[in-house]
């Protein structure tokens, strides 16, 4: 098994309705070197200005994005090559990036590499807490950038120092 930490930017709440832009995944372990980063063209009409200028794009320049399956085809490779057996998926939010990332695998690939579920890294820091109003996000070490590749080494960072101060059984 292998973690793959991942930060999705969308124009929008819901996958179909509205677009994911953009994301990036980190496999975790210690180096954080094994990244990707994919961008995907729009593939509704529909966007809210609000939800896309998280991104740091223009509704132009994500026109002119490329064509979705191309960018998922190219994550299902990544994580062949890069997870032994079968990948699983963490996020800080994974109520939201993995809708989108479910969503865009069945899609445009008929298939999730991920299966059928995934981890909350924020729930998981406040099990181990033992408090539900606490936050991990001070574990972080690469700043939160809105960039997916930033923001996913950064929660992976976090999960990380889960294992190292705070016991959490993870293989890795």
């Amino acid at each position: 098994m292998t973690y793959i930490m991942v930060d999705i930017e969308a124009d929008g709440p819901i996958p179909s309705d509205y677009s994911m832009i953009c994301f990036g995944a980190v496999v975790v372990e210690p180096s954080l070197s094994k990244t990707f980063y994919g961008q995907l063209k729009p593939i509704s009409e529909r966007w809210i200005p609000e939800a896309l200028a998280v991104s740091g794009f223009s509704r132009a320049q994500t026109l002119a994005f490329p064509e979705p399956i191309d960018t998922m085809q190219q994550f299902a490779d990544w994580l062949t090559q890069h997870a032994s057996k079968r990948p699983l998926f963490i996020s800080d939010n994974n109520g939201f990036d993995w809708q989108f990332i479910n969503w865009y695998f069945h899609h445009f690939l008929g298939h999730n590499p991920f299966g059928f579920s995934s981890t909350n890294l924020g729930s998981l820091y406040k099990g181990i807490m033992r408090d539900t109003f606490q936050n991990f996000k001070h574990l972080r070490q690469t700043k939160h950038t809105h960039h997916p590749v930033d923001d996913a080494k950064g929660n992976a960072e976090a999960l990380l120092s889960l294992k190292a101060e705070y016991g959490l059984k993870i293989r890795l």
